[in-house]
């Protein structure tokens, strides 16, 4: 034998490896894309990911790439679940040999490490689909992201992995089609996260003649502005050739402008493909009895496409213009420029396994600490640690801190109005909440405490007087009665803000709770616990509340319930001499020269007026009758007088009860959350250990959650580190082989 012979026989050698080597490869990437979808890993394999909208011809268009039909083909919602074939190409395989990913891990055994998949037959695995899209054609979110996954090998099947997903709705406007609006709103989201992975290679369909019209690409470009990673395919060309008159408008149809396409798109122009109509089956209305013939139409249907095109252009197709034509050509490209991202991606898919291995191993570990944590010592410890840590979280919070989010737990006044309750006057208006300071700020803990607080001054400050005539003042004064003015509003107010104070105190609990989730001190498992724990932080925060509110309720009473203006407080001069005037208005009105002695006789107002006073009082009134001043004139100053008066005396008021009430809450509400309820929170614990351990953290049930969780980490560990092997070994040879290569192409 020559060396050449030698040589070609050697690199025949190579190339069967390399092909072997080609299908551990695409089989290491199909079983790493089962493991992030069973686990919720961080990292996913290249696959491509189908876009279209309902009639773009998207699952003809999938069957077609596969080789065989499998799903149901029309008008309406058919996939409400991602479906993801795992294609691989058998040329054993004369039918389709189909298998199922189950991605519960409970159902793998103690010892399997190996994903779990049942062999169906095409007609169960679309049993299946069905039994899917009626159970959450049900279900009020209509429509899940999680992913069906089925393994194929069939004889006309590319090495690819196909993510078909549901189909974009474009609903017609106005309120009878509300419930097709909420569906293509979910529709969208769910194709729109799943177009964030960087992996994927999106797939996106346009059923249109005017490469104008965006109708897939509107939403493809959300997430892909620059369409650097999609793959662009008119459908239905066999229906669009005879819609074009002119050989120039096929010539701009076949190749778009860049311009007109926005974006620099993989395969630098678009594909072109035609399904032929019709089902594989054996009854009357089945056009194709077997999946050969299915196969052998798409191939025949694509001869007669270019054929046609070549017609309409009056010209042979360039070789780059029928690389872009047919379902085949889309196959080979797609299959390709996968191999290639599979290829690239095998370096930087190392480490990441490395790093999923050490947080699952981190994760067994915990689970195996946990485990030896279930005795009765070691777990009153853990819940003695936990209260102290919670409190240091609500002490944290009432000071203040931005570790929290804001956007997620914070409120702003609004809400805070609409949640908690809403100050509201006598006239059932709110004060504008744009009036109180940070009212936009979504706040929580202490800060929001003083908000509350703050609109409160706000509310009481503004509160005002009802109209009250002269004659209810003065017999107010003669029998010292009731002094209803502000008192109902204000008692309003104190019960509103109690309310308030209560809802952002017990906003506290999720905060807190976030926080010690958020630094790894939650008590994950403990729900009986935690639940407890919770149910006494409530308790303690609505009877602290309504104590204190009993307290304020007390000093409202006590400034309000008897008219003030006695001789023992400042406004004694200013009663005595508006009295005074009133006694003689209404002594000139009557022409009376006769002095009331009621007035200055009444115990109600201290000592008897002394006849010096007596005199004087007269002589001014006379002096006012001498001098013709005028009754109503007279009357108008006395009422404007009575007005000032109660003014002064009401907003002296507001002033105490705005101090008592601040006062009050302040250290009747705000205070025992920090100096009574961690005294609380210990006797209740200690009440707790010593009713019933087993039951309060439910030992008996966490044991068994634990260990199963025990035995999912094992099987997430050992699948872990077998891709983890697999991977390692693949790019060892690859990396041997692209040697050779570089090698003997020097060598020629």
């Amino acid at each position: 034998m020559s060396r050449e012979e030698e040589r070609a026989a050697e690199m025949e050698n190579e190339n069967g490896e390399w092909e072997e080597e080609q299908c551990r490869l695409y089989e290491a990437y199909n079983e790493l894309h089962g493991l992030a979808q069973a686990f919720d890993t961080p990292f996913d394999a290249p696959a491509v990911l189908v876009v279209g909208h309902q009639t773009d011809g998207k699952s003809a268009l999938v069957e077609a790439l596969m080789g065989f039909q499998f799903n149901h083909v029309g008008g309406g919602t058919k996939t409400r679940r991602p479906i993801t074939l795992h294609m691989k190409y058998d040329a054993d395989a004369h039918s389709p040999l189909c298998r199922l990913h189950l991605s519960n891990s409970h159902s793998h055994s103690d010892s399997d490490s190996e994903p779990h998949e049942k062999s169906l037959s095409l007609q169960e695995i679309q049993a299946y689909i069905e039994a899917e899209n009626m159970r959450l054609e049900k279900e009020p979110c209509l429509f899940s992201a999680k992913e069906i996954i089925v393994r194929v090998d069939y004889k006309y099947c590319p090495n690819l992995t196909i993510i078909d997903t549901p189909g974009l709705i474009a609903p017609a406007p106005g309120p009878k089609n509300r419930a097709l609006q909420v569906q293509a709103r979910a529709v969208e989201a769910l194709v729109r996260a799943k177009m964030q992975h960087k992996e994927f290679i999106i797939l996106c369909l346009e059923d249109c003649s005017d490469w104008s019209n965006a109708t897939t690409r509107r939403v493809v470009m959300q997430i892909d502005p620059e369409l650097s990673r999609t793959v662009i395919v008119s459908t239905k060309l066999d229906t669009k050739i005879p819609q074009f008159a002119r050989s120039s408008d096929v010539e701009v149809f076949l190749s778009p402008p860049t311009c007109m396409l926005d974006g620099c798109i993989l395969g630098d122009s678009p594909f072109f493909t035609s399904v032929p109509s019709g089902r594989v089956g054996s009854g009357h209305d089945s056009v194709y009895r077997s999946n050969d013939e299915f196969k052998k139409a798409i191939s025949l249907r694509e001869m007669e496409d270019v054929a046609s095109l070549e017609e309409k252009l009056g010209r042979s197709l360039s070789i780059q213009e029928r690389s872009r034509i047919g379902v085949s050509k889309l196959s080979v490209f797609l299959e390709e420029l996968l191999q290639k991202r599979y290829m690239d991606n095998v370096p930087l898919i190392i480490p990441l396994l490395e790093k999923e291995y050490r947080s699952a191993t981190r994760k067994m570990n915990e689970i195996n600490q946990e485990l030896s944590t279930l005795d009765e010592l070691k777990l009153k410890e853990k819940g003695r640690v936990f209260h102290d840590l919670f409190l240091t979280k609500l002490s944290l919070l009432l000071k203040g801190t931005v570790v929290a989010p804001p956007d997620k737990f914070g409120e702003t006044l609004q809400d805070e109005r609409t949640n908690g309750g809403a100050f509201v006057s006598s006239d059932g208006l709110q004060f504008p909440h744009k009036l109180i300071p940070n009212a936009g700020m979504r706040l929580y803990g202490g800060a929001q405490y003083h908000r509350a607080m703050a609109e409160f001054r706000f509310v009481v400050g503004g509160i005002k007087c009802p109209p009250i005539t002269r004659e209810e003042i003065v017999n107010a004064c003669g029998v010292e009665d009731l002094h209803d003015g502000t008192n109902y509003s204000r008692t309003a107010c104190v019960i509103a803000l109690g309310c308030r104070l209560l809802h952002i105190l017990k906003r506290l609990l999720p905060i807190s709770v976030y926080l010690l989730q958020k630094d790894g001190e939650y008590l994950s498992g403990h729900e009986v616990f935690l639940r407890r724990v919770a149910s006494a932080f409530n308790d303690f925060a609505e009877s602290t509340e309504r104590a204190c509110r009993e307290k304020c309720m007390e000093d409202l009473v006590s400034t309000t319930r008897y008219v003030t203006w006695s001789l023992h407080n400042k406004n004694r001069a200013g009663l005595r001499q508006f009295l005074d005037s009133f006694a003689g208005t209404e002594h000139n009105t009557m022409g009376s020269n006769c002095v009331p002695a009621g007035i200055s006789q009444d115990s109600s107002f201290g000592s008897v007026a002394n006849e010096k006073d007596t005199k004087s009082r007269a002589d001014v009134k006379l002096s006012h009758v001498a001098s013709g001043i005028d009754v109503a004139s007279s009357i108008q100053t006395t009422e404007t007088r009575l007005a000032d008066l109660l003014d002064t005396d009401i907003s002296w008021h507001k002033r105490i009860f705005l101090a008592s009430a601040e006062l009050k809450f302040n250290c009747f509400l705000l205070m025992p959350v920090v100096d009574k309820l961690p005294a609380l929170l210990r006797e209740d614990l200690k009440s707790a250990f010593e009713d019933d351990l087993d039951n309060i953290f439910d030992i008996t049930n966490l044991r068994h959650l634990l260990g199963q969780r025990k035995r999912d980490a094992e099987i997430e560990l050992k699948r872990i580190k077998r891709l983890k092997d697999k991977f390692r070994s693949l790019h060892k040879h690859l990396s041997s082989h692209q040697a050779h290569s570089t090698a003997f192409s020097d060598y020629c």
